[in-house]
């Protein structure tokens, strides 16, 4: 009888950590707008697009931010991923015009609680150009609850200008902000390409935040052979990391990995060429949240 009672006893305290803890495959893929000159080169969107849906797919990321999006490249994606639902604008008009930030999540795990979007500018809830950037740049955020367990969580993705090193200090600062705002001490998830790397005055203010974490530092299992941009080119070697996943306490960092897929494409009569399915590696974590 005391064997029983000690076995019922065990199995209760699994059944409990798995009702408080929830494994989520995060990622951030910038996947590179679409553009006649990438198509000129070999590296067109057409081509690009079924190798990303596949690869995305393959790898079952749950939830991730992409960055680079035009709204025709969005609709082509879920397409041939409809288990992903999204959320996200265009940056020039706030509606489908220009590049957005989407976050894109499986809609069989995830509901959609609440969303939104702001601009990285000093006018933040308009579309605008912020400090010395050459761009309008944006970030979008959405609150889910897991369906499994009824956990919430945020989630924001973002791209940061490529020229103005004052807009994407600033731009720190600012989603930094807005996360005590809008997400208070839940568990949140930053992601996208911040155009900083690890050195960067931007990523240090928001790794020593107290409020994120890279997940590259805290990841118990790290698989980075490579940096996270490529410029479509196999043969570049670098460790810069501009594409980041910080999280906040209460996610562990299990799994962290830089994926450095790559397909074939035909060149000509029996000749290939490697290719990469974007000028950005993807960034994939595995993390379990906690109640």
């Amino acid at each position: 009888m005391r064997l029983r009672r000690y076995i019922a006893f065990i199995v209760l305290c699994f059944a409990a950590i798995n009702a408080t803890a929830q494994t989520i495959n995060i990622a951030t893929y910038n996947i590179r707008y679409e553009n006649k000159s990438d198509s000129l080169n070999g590296n067109g969107w057409g081509l690009r697009l079924p190798v990303i849906a596949k690869l995305i797919q393959f790898h079952d990321f749950d939830i991730f931010g992409a960055q680079e999006v035009f709204y025709g490249q969005l609709n082509g994606m879920l397409t041939l991923m409809p288990e992903y639902g999204f959320i996200g604008v265009g940056r020039t008009d706030g509606e489908k015009s220009g590049e957005c930030s989407p976050v894109f999540y499986k809609k069989d795990k995830f509901k959609l609680m609440q969303s939104g979007n702001f601009w990285l500018s000093e006018t933040d809830g308009k579309p605008s150009v912020g400090w010395d950037a050459a761009l309008p740049r944006i970030c979008t955020w959405g609150k889910f609850q897991i369906k499994e367990n009824g956990i919430c969580f945020w989630y924001f993705n973002l791209h940061m200008d490529h020229i103005g090193v004052k807009a994407r200090l600033e731009s720190s600062k600012l989603v930094l902000e807005k996360i005590k705002a809008l997400a208070g001490s839940e568990p949140v998830i930053l992601t996208g390409d911040f155009n900083s790397d690890q050195t960067s005055e931007g990523y240090k203010l928001i790794s020593g935040s107290g409020i994120l974490q890279d997940s590259y530092e805290t990841a118990e299992v790290r698989y980075a052979t490579n940096g996270t941009f490529n410029n479509f080119n196999p043969q570049q070697k670098t460790d810069i990391r501009i594409d980041h996943i910080f999280v906040s306490k209460g996610f562990r960092v299990m799994r962290y990995g830089v994926l450095t897929d790559t397909y074939w494409a035909e060149t000509g009569k029996g000749s290939f060429v490697t290719r990469m399915p974007s000028d950005h590696f993807p960034v994939k974590v595995v993390v379990t949240l906690d109640r």
